[in-house]
This record gives C-alpha cells, structure tokens and sequence, in this order.
C-alpha cells in the first residue's frame, strides 16, 4: 500500500474472505477527518487517480453522490464500536464517469495515535439477462432432465432429455403420475419424497436408484434425482419440479470398485489352490455370471505346484493339459458343464489355441451362435450344452500371475438376459488378475511347504529299533500348512554294550530353514552319540555347534539381507542300559519325559532343566533312575501338550490319562495318544516317541575279574571261550579268544587295575574289558619290522566295530561281533 512515510498497523482480525478482506480489492486509508492517508495501486486502477493527486486531500470529493454528513457520522460510529460497514456506493473515476463500489470500512484503528478506517472497494458488475426464448431452448434441450409436476404430483411441463430417459412420450406423461407410467422406477418411492417436499419445503438432492427404459428394458440404469419445490409470488407452493440425470458409468464405476473390493476379501482366504479357485466360481455366480469354470494347467495342481513360465519367443504348444479346479453354475447340478471337478479338459474359446493362454487377452463373445462352424467342430459336446441351456454369451479370461501362466476362467449367461459388454470384460480380468495371484501365491507356498515337509522326512528316521533292549514306536504330525513344517525331530540310536541312545529335539522356527537345522541337529547327535558321550557331555558339545551355526548364518544373513537365520533349539537325550535298567538322561529347555509303571502309574521325572540349545555359558546336568522291566518310556515335543489353550500344565494331564494304559500295544497307544491330544491341525509340529523297556537277564551277561599278571591271560581267554561255546556259538570261539587275549593284554600292560571283562549276548555279542585308567587306546598300523602295535588293528579286523567309552571309573573297550543267523 502506498502511504506517506507513517507506518500503521492493520487490525490481525481481518482475515481471508473475511467481510473487510481487502487483500485483492482496491484500497485506501482514511483518517477522521476524512482525508486520504493510503492509496493502493488497486485503488488508482479502479478510478484512474495516481496516488499524488490523492493523498493528503478530502475523500469526499471521490464521491458520485451528494455527501451525507449523518450517514458519514453513522458509519463511523459503527466502526469505532469495532464492527465495521458496508454498502453500494458510486465513485467518481478520473474520466468523470461514475463507477458503481461495493465499499467496505475495517473498524477503527490508529496509527501513531490518529484515529483511521481502512476502506476497499470492489466494482458492481451488471447482471446478465436472458431472453424468454433462450430460456426455453436452454430448459428443452438441457442434458439434465427436467420435469414439473403439481401439488397433486402429475406432470405439467417436461423437456426432451427426460422424455428419452423413460422412453414414454411426452404427450402419455402429462396429466399422468410416474408410479402410473412407470411402475418399476421406484414410483412409490420418488412420489413419497415429492410429497415430503410438498410438505416440509425442503429440498431433497442426489437421490440415486436403479431403474429402466422401455426404450430399452432388459438393461439396468442408474440415475440421480434432485426435487425441490416451486413456490409463486404469494408465497404459495405450487408444484415440484424434479431433475434427473443418467450416472449409470459412475454407478457402475462404484459398483465395479465395490465388487472388486468385496473380492479381495472373499477369495484367497487359504493358502489352497483348488479352495481359492473355487472362490473365484463362488463369487462370481450369479452376482456377475451365470456359469463359471476354472481350468487349471496341470502341473500349477500337482504337489510340485511348478507353472507355466510365460516363453520370450518360440511356438506354443498345440493343446495345454488342463484339469477342472473350480465350477459353479445357477442351475442345480451344473449341468450345463461338460467337465466336472478334477477331470481333464482342454477348452480354449474356438478358433483360439494355447497363443490364447501365452498372449493373456480375455476374449468376449457378446452373442454365442451354437451353429458357428468353430464350436460344432472343435467343441460338439459343449455345443449341445449351449444350444439345451441357452448359454449366449461369454468371456474367457486367461489367468496368469508373475509372468507363469495358470489356466483360463471363462464365464458365461444364461439366465440373465443381458449380454456381456467391454465394460464386464473389465471386471472379470480384474476378479482373475486378483484370483491367480491368490492362486500363484497358494503354488509357491504348496510347492515350498511341499520340499520342507520332503526334506523333513527324509531327515526323519525311517525306522526305529531298539534292539533286545527296548521296543519302539513313534507318531509325527508337520504342523499345519499355514504356518509350514516346523524343526520337531527324534531318533533311536543302538549304542554299545546293548544300550539304547533316545533324543527328542525341537528347532525353534518353520519352513526349510527349520527343517534344515533340524537335520544338521540329528546328524550330530548321531556322532556324538557314536562317541559314547554323558548325556550331559553331548548337550554341552551340541550347545558349542548350535551357538556356532548361529553365528554362521546370523552373518551370511546379514550379508544376504535376509533375516533366517538358526537362532536355538531344545532337546533331551537319554540311555537305557538294558543290563543295569539304569536310564541316564539330561535336558536343554524340552519338556521333561513320561514313565509308566508296569501298573499303570504315570509320572514325570524330576530331571534339572538345562537352558535352549544356543545360549551358551550355561552347564547341563545329568539325572538317572531305574526303570522296572516292562515301563513305558515316553519322549515328545512341546506340540503335543500345548494344544489350542496353550495350558502346558492342562496338556501333560492329558497325556498321562492318555498313556496310562499298561499293557497296550504300543504302536496303536502312540497314534491314539497322539489322536485324542491333537485332534485338530496345529501350528507346531507334533513327535512322540514311546518305548517299552526290556531287560537283560544273568543269562545273557557274564563277567570276570582279571588279575593284573600277563599269566592270566590264558585262564581268562578260557573262561570266555568256554562261554561262547555254551551260548552255542562255536563258530565265534576263536575269533572271541583272539578280541579277548588282546584286550585283556593291553589291558593289563598300559591301564590301572581293577580290570574286569565281560561277554554279552545280544543282538550281537559284545566283549567289554573295564579298567581304571583314561587313557584311549590308538589303533596302530605297525610296520613289518615292528614287534608290536598290532593288537587293535587285529580286533578291528575282526570283529563287527569297536570302540571305547568312559565312565566315572575309568573307560570301557569294546568289541562287537554278528551272532550268524541273527
């Protein structure tokens, strides 16, 4: 704003599209004596006058009017009380001629203690006036449609665009109601909302309903109505004048979005092919269809669950094998379909082939003609079906998700007499792009759960034995296939001296990486436990690899960017020695095992509880008791007492009613058990092991002390052979005499006494020589001019394995023989 060189301030209360907004008006600062402090281009633009002619003289004199000294004093009131004024004024512009203002005064306000108005001004434009025939013209020919009806809702004046909307001429409308002409067209209803404008004066806008024409009755279209009354001169309402025009593209718009949206949520609610095509069929009939097939190729449904990738350049097969995956049709039956659920089609709309499926364009036919040459000779049973049901129209959309091609959904009308338009084509691709990612995403997860529950197993054990010692059986379920197989394993492992080695472990996760671990887990509990291991030594050296695997994995996933990596496990292994019924066990954070007594007694085991397999720094420790001839020795993982409440303490009462069963066949004890614990799928894998423990009896243990005097060599090597042959035998006698002299001999020339042997019959037969010393023999390969080193080398040459293990008094060599015919 131009002004002298005063500054002044402007009341902060004005602000936009407020009453005194002068921000794009022309404007000037008054003082109280009416002079002209401020002048604004705006100003000089509206009435010509520069701003040094202004300033500093009366602003009376920019007035077209006579001055009205009582108006100027009013106004001026007004605005002191902080209110401000306005009104239509006329100035005079420069040129002489007067310019009609819409003038406006801010409250008062002072700037350096003189008392001012801001005042801006707007030119008054002349209103635009309209002939009577340009009126009519623009009333007739409006797109919008345009009625009048009279208090007793019966048309008086109508144009031509509404005319067209309902297909009545105007001549049968007037004098006429709209519920008698058009009884579908929601009649009833738009003459009730007429009636409530009559009433309330209210106007009622953008009503929207479905409704037809009689130009063209079997399509549906939509329109939005506005009423409001027509009221004369007195006051006096006379009628209702309606408008109505056709939004059937934004309706239809809406209602594509709708239904696609309601698709999203309706189909691929499971990770199942065959369950979300049929989505896809359930959804689209009748709401959009009247008969839909889903046809699948073949290897997209196979447990491989592998697609058809989509080929850069090169001829596509004559005929894709396809297979039935969903149907669905209004009639009872189905019987339009030639092909049923699961059999093998090859149905591509005639004259396409498999290009139809490799160029991924939908194929609308708006009128099926049975008689086509094309259909009566590539498709005769499918011709009969259209002729007898009357499908006559079609859509064939191919489904294809992340460039792999999945098969074609077609869709058809039979019932519904309206054709399929280029607009429908547009929803059924965008129902089928949303159903084959579903479908897509179902094949990958099938195809990977598939190779996690292969690889699982395979790492499994295939069959479990325990020997003479125990008798064995087990029950694994893979979690549910939403949440992928999980890292559950077991195993019985034969050991020496005819115990029995049991493991149950449990990786924490799902998927191949779990399954993984899972096997790497069971193949070194398998080394450790060839390695005659403490069960407390094992989970300590199983803990090392653990926290070492995790370490190898948390940096090639962070160099991979990927988040798998082995983060723990639990675990509890146990030995049974069938001699002693003594069974040694110790635990990494697993639940502990069940026993059950001959009587039928169930208990839980106090054994300490070590930490998860993975953490490290912690020690483990070892518990033994005695088991009775007979007892059932229970293992199983966390699955299987958790169950859907999640109550650990709820599901171990559950499993001991469940095993308290003494007696019962042990394979069918384990699938029952595990039956009545997990009815249902769950999110974790589920393993039980169960075995029944046998002992050994005198007759098949035999032992010696041996003195330590290379003398006694002989007696003992006697003694043993002697026993051999009255097991009966015979054919190991010597190859026993030769293990025992050599044993016995190192024995007693490098260990500490007390020396012991003893001969043991089981599956095979197993000579054990005892000692107090640590120190492992070495097998040697001694040269031809050694004297010695040979001992070892000989009893590894004969008998089955050996090996050596300690215990608290000192270590155990062994040698292993095969009993023939056992």
């Amino acid at each position: 704003m131009d002004s002298p060189r005063e500054d002044f301030d402007v009341p902060t209360t004005v602000g936009p599209h407020h009453l005194l907004d002068a921000s794009s008006d022309a404007a000037a600062v008054l003082s109280v004596e009416g002079d002209v402090i401020g002048w604004t281009r705006g100003a000089e633009a509206l009435l010509g006058h520069p701003a040094a002619a202004v300033l500093g003289g009366g602003a009376a004199r920019l007035l077209a009017m006579r001055v009205d000294p009582a108006r100027a004093a009013g106004v001026a009131e007004r605005c002191r009380s902080g209110m401000g004024w306005s009104g239509l004024v006329p100035l005079r512009h420069l040129d002489g001629r007067s310019v009609v203002v819409d003038l406006r005064v801010s409250a008062a306000f002072r700037i350096h203690g003189t008392e001012c108005f801001l005042v801006s001004a707007r030119e008054q434009r002349p209103q635009w006036t309209v002939g009577q025939s340009v009126l009519d013209g623009f009333l007739t020919r409006s797109p919008i449609g345009m009625a009048v009806m009279d208090r007793d809702l019966r048309y008086v004046w109508l144009n031509d665009t509404l005319e067209q909307f309902g297909g009545v001429p105007r001549e049968q409308r007037l004098g006429r109601r709209l519920s008698e002409l058009l009884p579908g067209l929601q009649g009833t209803t738009i003459e009730g909302l007429m009636r409530k404008v009559l009433t309330t004066r209210e106007p009622v806008t953008d009503y929207e309903y479905l409704g037809w024409s009689w130009s063209d009755p079997h399509r549906q279209r939509a329109y939005s109505t506005s009423f409001f009354p027509l009221v004369d001169p007195d006051d006096t309402v006379t009628g209702v004048c309606y408008m109505v025009s056709d939004v059937t593209e934004r309706w239809n718009a809406r209602q594509l979005l709708s239904m696609v949206n309601e698709a999203g949520t309706r189909m691929g609610t499971t990770l199942d092919v065959l369950r979300t095509a049929q989505e896809l069929a359930d959804f689209a009939v009748p709401r959009f269809a009247d008969f839909v097939t889903v046809d699948l190729l073949e290897p997209v449904l196979s447990n491989e669950g592998h697609g058809t990738w989509l080929p850069d350049a090169g001829p596509a097969p004559a005929r894709a094998v396809m297979r039935r995956a969903a149907l669905r049709t209004v009639r009872e039956g189905s019987p339009e379909a030639v092909a049923r659920i699961g059999d093998q089609v090859d149905f591509l709309p005639p004259p396409h082939g498999a290009d139809l499926l490799i160029s991924g364009e939908p194929v609308l036919i708006p009128e099926l003609h049975p008689d086509d040459p094309h259909w009566a000779a590539e498709q005769p049973a499918r011709t009969a079906r259209i002729r007898e049901f009357g499908l006559h129209t079609l859509i064939s959309v191919p489904m294809r998700a992340r460039n792999t091609v999945l098969g074609i959904t077609t869709f058809a009308r039979s019932l519904n007499p309206l054709s399929f338009e280029p607009d429908d084509v547009l929803l059924a691709q965008e129902l089928v792009a949303r159903a084959a990612l579903c479908v897509d995403n179902a094949r990958r997860y099938t195809r990977e759960h598939t190779a996690a529950v292969t690889l699982q197993r395979s790492l499994l054990p295939q069959a479990l034995t325990g020997g003479t010692a125990l008798e064995v059986a087990s029950s694994y379920l893979p979690a549910d296939a939403s949440d992928g197989v999980g890292g559950d394993w077991f195993d019985v492992i034969p050991l020496s001296g005819a115990r029995v080695a049991l493991v149950v472990g449990d990786v924490v996760g799902h998927g191949i990486t779990a399954a993984a671990s899972m096997g790497r887990l069971r193949t070194a509990v398998q080394t450790l436990a060839d390695m005659d291991m403490p069960p407390d030594d094992l989970l300590a050296h199983l803990d090392d690899l653990v926290l070492r695997l995790g370490d190898e994995e948390s940096t090639g996933a962070v160099a991979e960017g990927s988040s798998d990596t082995f983060v723990g496990a639990t675990c509890l292994y146990a030995v049974y020695d069938p001699v002693t019924r003594r069974c040694s066990m110790a635990r990494a954070g697993h639940p502990p095992p069940v026993v059950v007594s001959p009587d039928g007694h169930v208990h839980f085991p106090e054994i300490p509880v070590g930490p998860p397999l993975g953490l490290g720094g912690m020690a483990f420790e070892a518990t033994e008791i005695e088991l009775a001839e007979g007892s059932l020795f229970g293992l199983y993982t966390d699955g299987l007492i958790e169950g859907a409440d999640q109550d650990v303490d709820l599901g171990m009462a559950r499993l001991r009613g469940a095993l308290a069963c003494p007696g019962a066949d042990l394979e069918t004890l384990c699938t029952s058990a595990v039956q009545q614990l997990v009815p249902v799928p769950q999110p974790d894998d589920i393993a039980l092991l169960l075995a029944r423990t046998h002992a050994l009896g005198t007759g098949h243990v035999v032992s010696w002390d041996v003195p330590v005097d290379p003398a006694a060599v002989a007696d003992v090597r006697a003694e043993a052979v002697r026993q051999v042959v009255a097991w009966g035998y015979d054919e190991l006698a010597t190859t026993t005499e030769l293990i025992v002299s050599e044993l016995v001999t190192n024995a007693i020339r490098y260990a500490e006494p007390p020396i012991g042997l003893r001969l043991l019959r089981d599956a095979r037969l197993t000579c054990e020589v005892a000692d107090a010393s640590s120190t492992a023999p070495r097998l040697r390969h001694a040269r031809s001019t050694d004297e010695g080193g040979r001992g070892l080398f000989l009893v590894a040459q004969l008998a089955h394995r050996w090996g050596a293990r300690y215990t608290g008094e000192g270590k155990i060599i062994w040698a292993e023989q095969e009993i023939p015919g056992v």
